[in-house]
């Protein structure tokens, strides 16, 4: 992913898109400090991990500016989240984490809301990359709801 990126950026050097370039440096910036931290490259899950940290981070302040009324940051922010939505694995819907989570229950025998961590736990190693936690949260929260 990191290959990809720094292509990518070359790219926009060369088309002179201004916020893929500053968005797609800042993800080369954020995996050069892992490696850093670290000592060994970033590869396969990791990467997708820290793409997703600054895509949550984005979220954040997309919230944050709508509340301040600083709609033209909150658009600025969201265009980098689809910029680098581009790097993540292909998304599921929601449809289709509610199949997984309903499934997951039946699978453990979930009784109740107070064993969202056993469904949470299980639920996150299989969609991993595929979308974000607190979708993953609010759905088995929804669905735990209905089985109270």
């Amino acid at each position: 992913m990191k290959e990809r990126i720094s292509q990518d950026i070359k790219k926009a050097l060369k088309a002179k898109e201004v916020l893929r370039l500053s968005t797609l440096r800042m993800a080369l910036a954020d995996f050069q400090k892992k490696e850093k931290e670290k000592g060994v490259p970033v590869k396969g899950e990791e990467a997708i991990q820290i793409i997703q940290s600054m895509i949550r981070k984005r979220k954040d302040s997309v919230e944050q500016y709508r509340k301040a009324q600083r709609e033209e940051l909150a658009q600025k922010e969201e265009q980098e989240i689809t910029i680098l939505t581009e790097y993540l694995p292909e998304q599921i819907s929601e449809e289709q984490i509610r199949e997984l989570v309903i499934k997951t229950i039946s699978e453990l025998g979930v009784t109740g809301p107070k064993e969202m961590g056993r469904v949470m736990g299980s639920l996150v190693k299989q969609l991993s990359g595929k979308t974000d936690g607190g979708t993953i949260s609010r759905i088995v929260k929804e669905e735990l709801q209905k089985l109270a």
